[in-house]
């Protein structure tokens, strides 16, 4: 089965191939070893995904080289497509929220000692205004955040279509 796997293989663009087909190849055995040790069934699942996502994937390579740019493939799936880039686990939201809930209560008894404390004890640093209350914080807050993914966003924009990922791709000149 490795020798189709890898006759397949030839099937993707040849910069594509010097790229990633040894590695390919390598998980390729690792996964094969463990899905023979689960049974005939399992490893006849994994032949059959590995061949269709290896004919899938040449497609969208090819297309991608024709088209320039990555395009909505009718036959690629998010299960078969990779992705490169960062993401978040999904259990980054839940801890955000319990994070801010946390900050919230703090601020809040915080606020409950300060109005427990005499008034003739002077301020001990600058102190926001008094109509300035926890929603207004917390709107001020999200406004900052929100403004600052946006300029995050527009400068990796930027980047990405600058074409700076490029240059590790430019043959370089040989000297004789």
């Amino acid at each position: 089965m490795q020798a189709l796997y890898e006759s397949l293989l030839r099937l993707f663009p040849r910069s594509y191939r010097r790229q990633f087909a040894e590695e390919m190849i390598a998980v390729f055995r690792e996964v094969d070893a463990d899905a023979r040790k689960m049974g005939n069934i399992v490893t006849a699942k994994f032949y059959l995904r590995e061949i269709t996502g290896l004919f899938r994937g040449a497609i969208a390579e090819h297309a991608q080289r024709i088209l320039g740019s990555p395009a909505p493939f009718p036959l690629s799936s998010r299960r078969f497509t990779m992705r490169s880039g960062f993401r978040f686990p999904k259990t980054t939201a839940l801890l955000m929220t319990v994070i801010l809930a946390g900050i919230i209560l703090a601020i809040q008894k915080a606020e409950e000692i300060s109005a427990a404390l005499p008034r003739d004890i002077a301020p001990a640093g600058p102190m926001w205004a008094p109509h300035v209350g926890i929603l207004t914080t917390i709107v001020l807050t999200f406004l900052m955040v929100y403004v600052a993914g946006a300029l995050g966003w527009i400068i990796l924009f930027a980047l990405r279509r600058s074409g700076v990922h490029r240059l590790s791709d430019m043959p370089t000149a040989q000297r004789d």
